[in-house]
């Protein structure tokens, strides 16, 4: 009968490794990533939370801004005199938002239709994309100076036109008439801010699957079917960048009106933006200007902390 013989089992080696360096990394990962990121919380915290937080402070206060005058306690004095007293804080609170609501609808559109016609196959095509986009890389208080040489009533290049062809009961004294002076800035707006717009688009229309289009196309479905269950669905994450982005900007819009009209006339122009830095720094009455400042924040808290919630809502869906 034979026997089997059985070697003996080799020891396998001892392993001095921690047991769970994994979950010890993992347990803490902003601690390792704090030195790497306390620069710019640094400056976040130095640029942006401290004025916040100043500004909030100083629209309860009553001062005219000079070091030597003490900070009187006003409460909230300064809102009640903004909301009942104030008579042009209405004007620029309408202005403003008229502002916001044409800025979702009018460069909103022309951005996207400029990035659909852009998007595809045309001679010149990336010319044109830059011509339509230097707009937006100059300063607006560049821009603001050329649309006043524009609107000149006399030498203007807009007068000037509508007189060639023929159109003289058309000419208007576009920034002196209380009724258009609003929407003759505006007109300088769209033009400024619809290139930036039509890059987000173009970007966005880059990610839109091929496939799923020409699968649209095969089933017999319409150019507008198309776009309207394809091409818009993958654009979603693009319309919300730029829907906060033009909310944003539309309530912050100072140079432009500054270089234009300067909230004239008879404060037809005014928005909450310069209102706010013209009871502050003009009228020195720091406590209603920073007031304003903090009604403008929580009025852009509410226009675009909803749409973020309903947006993520959906993607979630």
């Amino acid at each position: 009968m034979a026997t089997v013989s059985t070697a003996p089992a080799t020891p396998r080696p001892t392993d001095h490794r921690p047991h769970h360096p994994r979950r010890r990394r993992g347990k803490m990962p902003i601690l390792g990533a704090l030195p790497f990121l306390a620069p710019a919380l640094a400056l976040y915290a130095v640029f942006l939370l401290f004025p916040i937080v100043s500004a909030v402070y100083l629209s309860f206060m009553r001062w005219n801004g000079f070091p030597t005058v003490p900070q009187v306690w006003a409460g909230l004095a300064n809102y009640r005199d903004i909301l009942t007293n104030d008579t042009v804080f209405h004007t620029a609170l309408r202005n403003s938002l008229i502002w916001v609501v044409l800025s979702l609808i009018v460069p909103t559109v022309l951005a996207l239709l400029l990035a659909l016609a852009l998007n595809r196959r045309l001679l010149g095509r990336n010319l044109l994309r830059s011509v339509f986009y230097i707009p937006a890389v100059l300063a607006s208080i560049a821009v603001a100076t050329m649309w006043t040489w524009m609107y000149n009533p006399n030498s203007g290049l807009v007068n000037g036109t509508l007189t060639s062809l023929g159109l003289s009961s058309w000419i208007q004294d576009w920034l002196g008439d209380p009724q258009i002076a609003l929407y003759s800035v505006f007109v300088a707006f769209i033009w400024q801010t619809t290139g930036f717009s039509m890059v987000l688009f173009l970007a966005g229309l880059q990610t839109v699957p091929v496939d799923l289009v020409e699968a649209a196309k095969l089933d017999g479905a319409s150019a507008w079917q198309t776009f309207r269950n394809v091409t818009l669905t993958a654009l979603r994450p693009t319309f919300t960048v730029v829907l906060v982005l033009t909310v944003i900007s539309s309530l912050k819009v100072f140079d432009l009106i500054v270089g234009m009209t300067n909230g004239g006339p008879a404060q037809s122009s005014q928005v909450l933006a310069l209102w706010s830095y013209s009871q502050s720094f003009i009228n020195h009455n720091f406590g209603g200007g920073n007031a304003l400042a903090v009604v403008l924040l929580l009025i852009t808290l509410a226009l675009v902390l909803p749409y973020l919630m309903w947006t993520l809502k959906e993607d979630e869906r």
